[in-house]
């Protein structure tokens, strides 16, 4: 029986023989799981680089005084991101 810390996935086609030329004597790791963790790893630190990325971008307005905001209407953005 499987322990509760085991995942088992099936792949197959272009799937598995991607797996394949990413491990052994050709590839960058030594089996299918290191190559996994690997991959979970990195999909990880992108979420959280995307995340401060986007706090990075958020922070100046939300430290911004209340003055400096400008009221606009719906119609006003929709014609921003139309013509860009």
């Amino acid at each position: 029986m499987a322990s509760e810390n085991s995942i088992h996935v099936r792949v197959s086609g272009q799937l598995q023989a991607h797996i394949q030329r990413q491990i052994g004597e050709n590839g960058l790791y030594e089996n299918a799981s290191e190559y996994i963790r690997a991959l979970i790893r990195r999909d990880l630190e992108s979420r959280a680089e995307a995340w401060e990325w986007l706090r990075e971008e958020l922070e100046p307005a939300l430290r911004a005084d209340e003055s400096e905001f400008v009221a606009v209407s719906a119609e006003d953005v929709i014609r921003r991101n139309q013509s860009r």
